[in-house]
This record gives C-alpha cells, structure tokens and sequence, in this order.
C-alpha cells in the first residue's frame, strides 16, 4: 500500500469517529440518519428504544464501510438525495441540466430543523445554484414519510429529469413482491429474487394503471404475511410514477419512487420549485404487519369516513344504458326493501348518452329520456330513505360531443391529430384554465340542483400522449395537479359530499386520490373468486371500509362465471358492502337472502371499518383463509373459502391466527342466506355442537374445515368468553 493510500483510509476513519446522529421515533418504529453532507439513513425499522447518543454514533459508525480494491477512495453510501458527485453510481436520487449543461449537484448541509418524530433538512449546492429540502416524518402508526422539494437558486431554467426518494432496506431484503394485472384482473402478485442491479417498476400512462405495482416490498426470502421482515414503498400520486428496488455491489440495498416525469415537463425557471408526493414506506414481521400500519395511519386522518359506510346499490350491471323511470323506480324499491342506503345511478343520464360512444363532456341530464329532470327519480329514491348518488366521468370527452366539437383545444394530444381512441374517448386537459372553469361550473351545477351525496367518479382510459397541443410539452403532472385542486374544491363548497375514485375499475389506486375520496372501485371484476386475490393486494395498503366490494349477479358479468350468491356476498361483506344486479327481478326467495346478506354486512362493518386483516399462510392450495380481528380481540370474523378443489378428502386443519393467545373463543358458523345441503356429508361437529378454543390454539393447532364444493364459503364469527 502507498502511503497516500494509509493516509486517505485513515482520514476516513478519523472523520467517522463520533458521527452526528438523529433518532426519529413514533409507532414502533425507529430511523436512525447519519448527519453528513447529505444524510445517511443507517437503520429503518424495528424501534430500537431509548438509545443514547454515543450508542447510535456507534450504530452509524458500525455501518460505514471500509475502502476496497478497485473502488473510490472513500466508498460511497446511499444517502438522501444521492448524486455522482458524491460518488454515488446507483440509481441517482436527482438527474437533470440547464439545457444539457450544469448536469452536477453536490450537496452541504444547510440547516436542519428537527423533533422527536420528523425533520426538514436542508441541503444546498451554490456551484449548481440548487437547493433542496428533504422532509421525513413518521406517522402515529409507524409509517416513514419522505418527500423532496428542489428549487432553482439559479438564473437559467433547470429541467427536472428525476426526483426520487431513497429507502435503505437490510441487506438480507433478496426477496421482491411487486404487483401487475390488467382490467378486472388487478393487483395480481409476482415476487423473484432481488438480484444485483435494478428492478425498474414505471407507469407511464397517466395514472397508476391496472398494471402499477400498489407496493414494492423487499423482504428476506419466504416471508408471508404472517410472518418475515418486510420493508415496501408506496408512491402516492395519481399520475405517472416510478418506483425501483436496486441492489449495488458496495453492500447496499433500497427501495425509492417518485413521480415519473415527461420530457421537459418540470423546467424550473428561476425561483421556481418542484415537490414530490409523498412516498410512504411501511414495514413489518409480515406482510399483515406491514398493511396495518397503512390501515392505522389512514384511520387516523381527519377526513377519514367516520359514520358507518352505507350500503350501497349501484345500477350498471342492473340496467346499464337502458334508463327508464319505471324500471329504475321498481329497482329503488327493491334496494330499500333489502336494506340498501345508498342507491347509485350510473352511466347513461347525460346528454346523447345510449351506448358509450358518444355524450362524455355533455354534462346535462338528457331531457329526452328525463323530460323532468333527475327529480322523480331522486325524490322517490329519497322518500324510501335512501341516499342518492350520481356517475361522472368529468375528465373524459367523446369525440362525438358538444363540447369536442366546441373545444376541441381543450384535448390533450401533442400532435395535429388526436391521440389514439380508448373506449371512444379522449382525455381533456384540466390544467386549461376554461375546461376546468366549464367542468367545475357544471358539475357544481348538477350538485347544487339535486341532493347528490355521492358521486361516483370514473376514469376509463390512460393518458397517452398527453401534450399541450401539437408541439407541445407533456401536461400529465399539471392535469393531475388540476384533478386534485377540483376534487378539493368539490368538497370544499358541498360540505358532506363522498366519492369514489373509479378507473376502469382499479386502475386509479393510490393514496393521493384517496387524500381527496372517500373509497375506491377495488376492480369492475366482481367476481369473488377473482376478488380473493384483488381484494388481498389491494389491502396491502388500502384498509377494507375503502374499497367497494359488491354483491354480482348469479352469472358474472366479467367472466361468465356462474356464482354462489352466498360467496359473492361473503367476500364482498369484508369491504365496503354494496350490490350490483337488479335485484328487482330476483325471486322472494332470493331477495330474502339477499336481505339477510345485507344484515350481516351491517351487523359487522364497525368490525370491518375498525378491525386488523389477517390473511392466513399455509393453508391448503384450495382453500382461502382470511379475517378481521377486533382491537383487544374480543371479536373476529373469518372466512373459509373453497376457490379450487383439494387433494385431501376432508381438508386438514387449517389455522386462525391474529386472535389474542390468553382468550377463550367460542366459535360458531354464519349462516345469512341459509345452509348449504350438500348430499352424502355430514355437518361439523364443532359446528353443530360448538367448541370452545384459546386464541393460541386456533392459531397453532387450528380448526377442521367444512367439505365444500369449489366457490363456497363458511363464515366463522369468535367471540371471547373471558
């Protein structure tokens, strides 16, 4: 070794000896950041307790890393904000240049301003004329949130490329859970091995997309969701986003996100700043674990729906196009006979609107078909004691519409001719100062003229192409920014207004959207057996009193799938409970089970809207096992599911986990709409007779399951008895 060589390694040492250090604590977790130039987080996760400074000066120091052969000088680390010019050659957290010049950011220490459970610092480069804050805070359940404001210090444009929040999981994290899919098949699993380089998850279509992974974990190999330390990372943001797991060969591991932007989309003009959204990682021994956090937090919100979601009836797979007051009125009937709350009338009351080629943007009821109005419809909807509730697709235009054939510069396309067609429609751009004002105005309009508590508002394409106008830059950040500002002001002027963010079902799900909607259309799938799945990764981060879950039709309308009605209503019971078919038209027979489904979902959604999810690991590959459990425990419900046949002739036990190890539980099968006959088996006898069994032992030793034929369900209701 050169002695220049034992001199820098030693400086090195030298400068880590007593390391500044910052301790955030709150909810169970800790986040220890090394407080360098910029800052290092060197532990997210388990709350390490009431350390003090010398200890954590001693964790920072135990994470530095030597110098190797064939590296740089001083190995560099994953900080905050990292950029090349501190050494960093992974993924950057920051790329842009000041027309293709200016292309370096180095970072010193600004000031920080800091307390127990966030801290704002600030990070500045006075040869690149930036400066950024980096704002962290963890929330009441233990959430870490991160966000990155850049501003141009300079007196030339700087174009913003990237700008992206860092997460460091543990290096023992090889494992990576990530979610695709497609219409009526969203948020389907996919894991693999977290191997060296970068695992690159991008959308690129406006908003999230039925295909966004809703979180990026990374895990040590095999966990579950009972059990198995895992950290992910969810962007909160509408539009286009970015989120990445990378492995470097310097020993570090991270998640990070961001908004995904367009080709110079955000070019800062002196003084001028941009902000991320939010990036929020969670973490836990599990993924259960790691959701409760999402679920707790979200809770916690002051806007969060606090009166008991109501039961919901909407009319697009009872009626679709075919609007009739007669019909409709007869449907109302119905739904309030079962008990619905809430009846929803969707898609085909505006102007020119029979099938879904023409009337988006035409924002009046079509008076051929309402000579009225809405008016006898929401009256009579109204005097049986329902909430009325109104579709809209606000961002969205037909060609084939008044106000295309109007405005037509109000699409946004960056060419002479229109973007390609999706659902015969084109998206209108919301940052345009008078499509906002015309949008705004009529929706205001529609609410101030009839008593709508509900607006079910849809969004049934991706934004491709989303230009200014022929030549133009890409506008998606500034239409997102404008769909946030008119849902705020939406509920701002009409007090006690809910919505549901709708995307061609799932395709808009994010905690952006639901900072401004009181739930979301989970899939236009509803299916249940397909709902196992889409249901279960949709709760990773949304808890279940936000996500619609309805009640099909006996033959599904997205699979063709004959249905058990008792399944459909059972899995659709562990959500936002609602119907979609025209029950108007069923049998006494089946309307009373219906009914009886509709009383179950109301008995327990304050265990719903309250309780812990637990999806069960192991169980056989056939059966489906999952539950909410009531804080303290005193209460749960689970379902057993038969999704497929299985090898073993009754099933083995399975388990119920989640309960509390020191209670008694006495177990007992709910049965709204009626027992199954099924010929030739006998009943359970811890069914038929009961049975009395502590938390720990029906979550280690478990329960017989109920022979049943693929797509039926047993709902298991535990109460404490001590």
């Amino acid at each position: 070794m050169h002695s220049s060589d034992v001199s820098s390694a030693a400086s090195v040492t030298d400068e880590r000896r007593s390391p500044d250090v910052l301790h955030l604590r709150r909810g169970g977790t800790s986040v220890v950041l090394e407080m360098i130039a910029p800052p290092v987080i060197v532990h997210w996760g388990e709350d390490l307790g009431e350390v003090d400074r010398q200890a954590l000066a001693g964790l920072a120091l135990a994470a530095a890393p030597q110098r190797v052969s064939g590296g740089l000088d001083i190995t560099p680390v994953l900080s905050l904000l990292p950029t090349p010019a501190h050494g960093w050659l992974g993924t950057p957290g920051l790329e842009g240049h000041r027309a293709g010049t200016g292309i370096s950011a180095r970072w010193t220490l600004a000031g920080v301003d800091a307390t127990v459970d966030r801290v704002s610092i600030s990070l500045s480069d006075e040869e690149s004329r930036l400066a950024a804050t980096v704002e962290l805070r963890l929330g009441a359940s233990g959430l870490l949130h991160q966000r990155i404001t850049l501003r141009n210090s300079g007196s030339s444009a700087y174009t913003v490329q990237r700008l992206a929040a860092s997460f460091p999981v543990p290096w023992d994290a090889t494992e990576i859970l990530d979610t695709t899919g497609r219409h009526l098949r969203e948020r389907s699993p996919q894991r693999h091995d977290a191997t060296f380089g970068t695992y690159l998850r991008e959308s690129r279509r406006g908003r999230p997309g039925a295909d966004d992974t809703l979180l990026l974990c990374a895990g040590r190999p095999g966990f579950g969701f009972e059990a198995g330390r895992v950290h992910g990372i969810h962007v909160a943001w509408s539009g286009s986003h970015t989120a990445l797991a990378e492995r470097v060969p310097t020993g570090e591991a991270f998640l990070a996100g961001g908004e995904l932007y367009g080709p110079g989309e955000v070019i800062l003009e002196p003084g001028a700043a941009v902000t991320t959204p939010w990036i929020i990682g969670s973490w836990g021994d599990g993924l259960n674990e790691l959701s409760w956090r999402f679920h707790d937090e979200l809770r916690a919100r002051p806007q969060h729906p606090r009166r008991p979601r109501p039961i919901t009836l909407n009319t697009w797979e009872a009626v679709y196009f075919d609007h009739h007051l007669d019909r409709l009125t007869a449907l109302a009937d119905a739904a309030a006979e079962v008990g619905v709350e809430r009846f929803v009338l969707d898609d085909g009351w505006f102007l020119g609107r029979r099938d879904d080629t023409a009337g988006l943007g035409d924002w009046q009821v079509d008076t051929k078909i309402w000579p009225q109005g809405l008016h006898p419809l929401v009256d009579h909807v109204r005097a049986l004691g329902m909430e009325f509730g109104l579709w809209v697709e606000p961002e969205m235009v037909n060609p084939d519409s008044d106000l295309a054939r109007e405005h037509p510069d109000w699409i946004l396309r960056s060419r002479l001719d229109l973007p390609p067609v999706a659902r015969q429609q084109q998206v209108l751009d919301l940052a345009h100062p008078e499509a906002y004002a015309h949008i705004a105005g009529r929706l205001h309009a529609l609410l101030d003229e009839y008593p709508i508590a509900y607006l079910k508002w849809d969004h049934n394409r991706d934004l491709v192409d989303a230009g200014t106008g022929p030549g133009g830059g890409s506008h998606v950040h500034a239409h997102t920014l404008a769909l946030y500002r008119l849902l705020d002001e939406l509920k701002a002027q009409h007090p006690g207004l809910e919505i549901e963010s709708c995307a061609s079902g799932g395709a808009r799900v994010d905690l952006g959207i639901l900072e401004r909607t009181d739930r979301i259309w989970t899939s236009d799938c509803i299916d249940p057996l397909e709902r196992l799945d889409i249901q279960r990764y949709t709760g990773l981060v949304v808890p279940p009193e936000l996500m619609g879950a309805h009640l099909t039709s006996a033959v599904v309308h997205s699979t063709g799938r004959a249905t058990d009605l008792d399944l459909s209503a059972a899995i659709a019971a562990f959500g936002h409970f609602g119907i979609e078919r025209d029950i108007s038209r069923e049998t006494d027979a089946d309307r009373a089970r219906i009914a009886a489904w509709v009383g179950f979902a109301k008995r327990i959604r304050p265990l719903v809207a309250t309780g812990r999810v637990v999806h069960v690991d192991g169980t056989d590959a056939g059966i489906d096992v999952r539950g909410i459990v009531a804080p303290g425990g005193a209460q749960a419900v689970f379902t057993i599911t038969q999704a497929a046949t299985s090898i073993a002739y009754p099933a083995g036990r399975v388990r119920i986990p989640g309960l509390d190890p020191q209670k008694t539980y006495r177990l007992g099968v709910v049965v709204p709409g009626g027992e199954h006959a099924d010929a030739g088996q006998s009943p359970l006898r811890w069914a038929q007779d009961g049975v009395a069994l502590t938390g720990r032992q029906l979550a280690v030793t478990g329960i017989r399951p109920p022979v049943q034929h693929p797509g039926r369900t047993t709902v298991v209701e535990l109460t404490a008895e001590n």
